[in-house]
């Protein structure tokens, strides 16, 4: 089993609630105990889980987030359909916040080589557009969170403050028609609540395999956002009913 799948594994545990014992891992998954034992220490790292004796127990109890890495590879060719159109709502020149997601990168990708303004709101995206020769790039203020590199805090509240927007594109954790978008970190989800507030229109990018679930901060009701970009995987009757709220909806 690769590791990336061994990973999973684990998260799949810590998100039930369980407590991950590296000889139960290693039985599972035919890899070594030492080869465990270093996944479990990459994961402390990211600040997925943290170590104890003969295990890990989640970081965050009832709120365990994967790794981006992780995160990154699943449903990519969906994320990828995603961005794709939700670049081709951006027009040039619009000034243009880009929040923290996998989707996100994505979007950040698909926007290179235009004459857009682009604030994002993680070193990931930034990393993208950084030697795009005709996007502009404004840096946001911020403490990135481990492993992740979403940019939080006061200073990345400032800074959303301090400009406006063209356009928000958001990229929540989870989304769900009755309580609407949310995000696994607290701090997290009042950026992407400052960057909506900053801006003229707002297109949410959720791929499929996020519609109903859940994450443990608020972001927005299901209706606060303009237009919802998903994947044919998203439930229809959900679809529906989002398109009932009066928000517009792009299939890829």
């Amino acid at each position: 089993m690769r590791g990336d799948e061994r990973r999973r594994v684990i998260v799949a545990r810590l998100r039930q609630g369980q407590r991950v014992e590296v000889a139960a891992v290693a039985a599972e998954t035919g890899a070594s105990e030492m080869t465990v034992r270093r996944d479990l220490d990459a994961l402390a790292a990211t600040g997925v889980l943290r170590r104890v004796h003969g295990g890990a127990v989640a970081a965050t109890p009832g709120s365990v987030e994967q790794p981006f890495a992780t995160r990154a590879t699943a449903g990519a060719e969906a994320k990828r359909r995603i961005a794709a159109a939700v670049a081709a709502m951006v027009r040039d020149a619009e000034v243009v916040v880009l929040d923290s997601g996998t989707t996100a990168v994505q979007v950040a990708k698909a926007l290179r080589g235009r004459p857009v303004t682009v604030m994002p709101l993680s070193l990931h995206a930034a990393r993208e557009l950084l030697d795009d020769p005709q996007a502009r790039v404004l840096m946001c203020g911020g403490q990135p969170r481990r492993g992740e590199w979403a940019l939080t805090g006061p200073l990345a509240v400032a800074s959303l403050r301090a400009v406006r927007f063209d356009v928000a594109v958001i990229s929540p954790c989870g989304f769900d028609t009755a309580t609407g978008l949310t995000a696994v970190d607290l701090d997290d989800a009042q950026v992407k609540q400052e960057a909506m507030a900053a801006a003229g229109r707002v297109l949410a990018a959720v791929d499929g395999g996020k519609w109903g679930h859940t994450a443990m901060a608020r972001i927005c009701p299901a209706d606060r956002v303009d237009v919802l970009i998903t994947d044919d995987t998203a439930p229809a009757a959900d679809r529906a009913e989002l398109a009932g709220m009066g928000v517009t909806i792009h299939v890829c």
